[in-house]
């Protein structure tokens, strides 16, 4: 079975008595539901679970519940048998954005405490958009995402002694010996082909075989396309267009959506498409990178949406679009594909998982920053560049931003496909897999890479 960091905070919640209930969301197929059921066995008697759009498919028994006695009586008619108390048993509410008034009633069902609540939504997302009535006062909701590169390297057999001393490496800037950089290296390389969707992981570790891989992350990039066909009629085709671009768009220069490019229309604008845009980062399937150009503390005040980038929610969904079967310009250090935009895609993917509110630096006169990150240990912003090739102490955008005294960049970060670990002035550059210990929120990692 595949570690997942967010195991312990389900444990922590199902311990606790806390007064909120616990609502995962992510994108479909991240595991949200596998990981839910398993910690669930393993501390109730009675795990009954009801997934809401099997539901809306059937009986439609849930459809129009409108209070906690009603949800009561049509739980038992599933669970009869396994409806003990709250110390015995817990009710698993999955897609819970198929009945949006159920995200209402948990408020009423956490206050009876005649069971243990915990609930998920793949689409959770488009329903607190929508929904003017969601208690937030009483769901704490936290985001789930594809294995980030550390739960990769468990799924590997790689020690957590061996993650320890990285992370210990990682915070002297010190770099690794040549031989476990080789290691961890090789496995970066097959997180690229394989990124995290569980499926596709169990299938590496599994077969090893790429085709079958492959076929897995169509599969999902699919069952992604059939949800945006059930969204509005009006805006559906468009989502569509702009998730397949998202890969074209990583190969381009700029990276960001270009709104003409859509429909094929002139004069076309990001007010044009907001609804489509925040369909696809709502629903977890892709990831927002704001465009900032005067990098003040914190960014979250600064980032404007008409400068949009977007990156999929997986690196290897990108891998299999960009190469399909083809490894080599992965595995093959000498080929000469460039793989920017694969290593922009990663990092983007690590930052998210480790709670980072993703900018990018755009400055007409400076140029562009792949990454700005918060920093809270100083309250200044970080930026960091990310490169593929040989020539990464090369970034003459980055050079002039950290020179800018109004911005009081403290310290930047180049990750690129080095070993080793050197500062020039404000720059540490170090080895891209190092961002698998960027925590972000202001955790002590932050502060101390800092």
């Amino acid at each position: 079975m595949l570690f997942r960091k967010i195991e312990t905070s389900i444990r922590e919640y199902f311990s606790s008595d806390r007064d909120k209930v616990l609502v995962i969301t992510g994108a479909r197929q991240v595991g949200k539901s596998f990981i839910i059921r398993h910690v669930a066995s393993q501390m109730f008697r009675n795990v009954i679970e009801i997934n809401m759009v099997e539901d809306a498919d059937n009986a439609r028994l849930f459809e129009s519940v409108t209070s906690t006695e009603d949800f009561y009586l049509r739980l038992s008619i599933i669970a009869g048998d396994r409806m003990g108390d709250r110390d015995d048993t817990v009710v698993f509410i999955d897609e819970i954005q198929q009945y949006p008034h159920l995200l209402t009633m948990l408020k009423f069902l956490r206050q009876e405490r005649r069971f243990t609540y915990v609930a998920s939504g793949s689409l959770l997302g488009i329903a607190l958009k929508s929904s003017t009535s969601i208690p937030l006062g009483s769901i704490e909701i936290k985001q789930m995402y594809p294995l980030d590169f550390e739960e990769f390297l468990i799924a590997n057999n790689f020690g957590q002694a061996a993650i320890d001393i990285m992370r210990v490496k990682f915070e002297e800037r010190q770099p690794l010996d040549q031989a476990m950089h080789n290691q961890v290296m090789g496995l970066f390389r097959r997180y690229l082909l394989t990124g995290g969707m569980p499926d596709a992981v169990n299938e590496y570790l599994r077969s090893r075989n790429m085709v079958k891989i492959r076929e897995i992350q169509r599969d999902i990039m699919n069952l992604y396309a059939l949800d945006a066909s059930k969204y509005d009629s009006g805006r559906r085709l468009n989502i569509a267009r702009i998730y397949q671009m998202i890969p074209s768009y990583m190969e381009s220069k700029k990276k960001r959506l270009v709104y003409k490019d859509i429909e094929g229309k002139r004069g076309k604008r990001s007010s044009d498409y907001v609804e489509e845009i925040d369909y696809l980062i709502a629903s977890g399937i892709a990831l927002e990178v704001k465009a900032v150009s005067n990098p003040s503390f914190p960014l979250l005040e600064s980032g404007q949406k008409n400068l949009l980038k977007l990156y999929l929610n997986d690196v290897g969904l990108l891998t299999g679009a960009l190469y399909r079967n083809n490894i080599m310009p992965i595995l093959d250090d000498e080929c000469s594909v460039n793989l920017g935009s694969v290593y922009e895609s990663v990092v983007a993917q690590e930052l998210a998982a480790h709670n980072h509110n993703l900018f990018y630096y755009d400055n007409k006169t400076s140029g562009e920053v792949d990454y700005l990150i918060d920093n809270y240990a100083s309250l200044t912003a970080m930026p960091v560049e990310v490169k593929s090739g040989k020539d990464y102490t090369v970034h003459s955008a980055l050079t002039r931003l950290v020179s800018n005294r109004d911005y009081r960049i403290g310290h930047a970060c180049v990750l690129a496909n080095t070993r080793e670990v050197t500062t020039d002035g404000l720059i540490t550059y170090m080895p891209v897999y190092y961002v698998m210990f960027f925590s972000g929120l202001g955790s002590d990692s932050t502060e101390i890479l800092l």
